[in-house]
């Protein structure tokens, strides 16, 4: 990535926040797949992005959510200031502390779209005084630094969460709503084990066609369409970014059939396996 400067704020090796100045217009092709937690955060500049096979184009304030695994590149940009917030699990474990927070699925592990939100002034305000908290305690090395680098993480993502759900429809906290969450990090967690509807309908305590029907309430895609579009999603990361051969790709996603697996990936990218492998 072309950049002109990048001050970097370390804690230990499990957090970190950087300061990043790009130069006028930078282009790179070749992508990342990111292995930490990270928070991607232009607070003034425009480009074109593209995380896992979707292009996202943006003018302006945006924050960026991207888990372990996801793939990000750069097609184009011109920016002014941005951050980047980068944690492992050991530091802050988005899943232990979903219960109180409700990031992960909707702003972390979200596998069925890229989560970004878009602060008004105000909230940026305050999300910028968190920044600057975060550079003062990683450079002062006080008592209970790992807690308080902590806590103020923990601020940052609530307020995202929070600016989140002012973008939603009004029926957002409905059943429905949480059901699709909750189906949705099911299903980042087991989709290499479990491929069939009934599977992760057990596990939420309803039934198949009940689940189908909160779906269709909320206008999204049947269970089993996003069952599919999650491991289509995962079988492109490996085509794509590793040698792992169409075999053991259709092993290690639970297929055991490679020749069922190629007939699935086939119908629903309209390309074999190879195919799309070749074009990379």
């Amino acid at each position: 990535m072309a950049i002109q400067e990048i001050k970097t704020h370390h804690y230990k090796d499990i957090f970190e926040l950087s300061i990043v100045d790009f130069k006028k217009a930078c282009t790179v092709h070749n992508p990342d797949k990111i292995d930490t937690y990270s928070i991607f955060w232009i607070a003034d500049g425009e480009g074109t992005y593209h995380i896992d096979f979707k292009k996202y184009d943006f003018n302006g304030n945006i924050i960026f959510f991207l888990s372990p695994g996801q793939v990000f590149s750069v097609e184009s940009e011109a920016i002014k200031k941005a951050y980047k917030l980068s944690f492992k699990q050991d530091f802050y474990c988005v899943e232990t502390h979903d219960k109180a927070i409700a990031c992960n699925g909707m702003l972390f592990n979200n596998i069925y779209e890229t989560p970004y939100v878009t602060p008004n002034a105000t909230q940026t305000k305050k999300l910028e005084f968190i920044i600057q908290s975060i550079i003062e305690e990683i450079n002062t090395e006080s008592t209970a630094q790992y807690d308080m680098l902590q806590s103020l993480l923990k601020q940052f993502i609530i307020a995202s969460v929070r600016i989140k759900n002012q973008s939603l429809p009004p029926n957002h906290l409905k059943d429905e709503t949480k059901l699709f969450k909750d189906f949705s990090v099911l299903v980042e967690k087991y989709h290499k084990q479990f491929h069939s509807v009934t599977n992760y309908a057990e596990r939420l305590g309803v039934s198949p066609k009940s689940l189908a029907k909160h779906f269709q309430k909320i206008g999204t895609q049947t269970p089993s369409d996003l069952i599919k579009e999650k491991l289509l999603l995962e079988a492109k990361r490996a085509l794509r970014y590793t040698d792992t051969t169409v075999k053991e790709i259709a092993y290690e996603l639970g297929f055991n059939d490679p020749a069922y697996f190629s007939r699935f990936f086939t119908k629903a990218a309209q390309k074999t396996p190879l195919q799309f492998r070749k074009e990379q």
